[in-house]
């Protein structure tokens, strides 16, 4: 009667969590006096001098009927926020949101004037 012995080597190694959903940033626009906004122009920027000088945008849309837009599949960083409707946008208040969450389904409200 043969025995087959099975070494078994045990190594060590990293699991990686698996990530479920993707970064993705939706944006909610209302004016000053609080309704949404549809039909505003939206632009992430990475760096404030793009932002200021309006250029190297990252990503951009335009919300919907209910004054949202959805960014998805995005870094999760901080972005400076630039919308625009008509003579209305919020270039003034230099709009920078904190850094989104990896994986997340993250949320802001920007107002216009």
């Amino acid at each position: 009667m043969k025995f087959i012995i099975l070494l078994l080597s045990i190594t060590s190694f990293s699991i990686k969590p698996v990530q479920l959903f993707n970064t993705s940033l939706t944006v909610t626009v209302r004016d000053e006096l609080g309704n949404t906004v549809a039909g505003a122009s939206i632009q992430l920027f990475e760096s404030e001098e793009n932002y200021t000088q309006e250029k190297n945008a990252v990503a951009d849309g335009t919300t919907d009927a209910k004054g949202t837009f959805r960014f998805k599949k995005i870094k999760a960083t901080a972005y400076f926020v630039l919308v625009k409707k008509g003579d209305k946008d919020n270039a003034g208040g230099g709009e920078k949101i904190g850094t989104l969450e990896e994986g997340k389904f993250n949320k802001v409200t920007i107002v216009i004037q």
